[in-house]
């Protein structure tokens, strides 16, 4: 399985007022805000947690059917900023960042060799939504394949499983 977030810094600076009190309290473990005070960035750390933990919850969501809002669950475990875990109960997810100047990104893997297997959609022909689930009917191997879907801002990307 797949998941990816995307976060626009311009529009996450003007929308989203992270230094307020009780905002990183609510979303992140003490690890994490740890992680977010001790580094040169704060701004950018709050978006690489954040998209990583988004990424994995569309994982979740669908290999489990739960819904919710619970970011306290989904534990990031930290390589190195463009790499990683999150966990949640027995799952684990593995991640990959992409941090520019106008963008963090982040896309999730269910099973670590699938991140060698992602591409990129240019748009939404042949996506359906189950559920609210997207996927892809693929022709040549007569298989249903899951769709990631994340747009935030001027930004969007679409990915699949080759």
């Amino acid at each position: 399985m797949i998941g990816n977030d995307i976060v626009d810094l311009f529009l996450a600076r003007k929308e989203s007022n992270w230094r307020r009190k009780g905002y990183l309290e609510k979303i992140f473990t003490q690890e994490e805000q740890n992680l977010i005070h001790n580094d040169s960035n704060p701004e950018q750390m709050v978006w690489n947690l954040w998209t990583r933990k988004e990424s994995s919850y569309k994982i979740y969501n669908r290999e489990t059917g739960i819904s919710g809002y619970f970011p306290l669950r989904l534990k990031c475990h930290f390589e190195d900023e463009f790499s990683g875990i999150v966990s949640i109960g027995d799952f684990v997810f593995y991640t990959q960042t992409q941090i520019t100047d106008s963008y963090i990104y982040s896309i999730a893997v269910s099973r670590l060799e699938l991140l060698d297997n992602i591409i990129t959609l240019e748009n939404f022909e042949n996506i359906k939504k189950e559920n609210g689930i997207p996927f892809i009917f693929d022709l040549p191997s007569n298989s249903i394949k899951p769709v990631s879907i994340s747009h935030h801002g001027r930004f969007q990307r679409i990915i699949t499983l080759r």
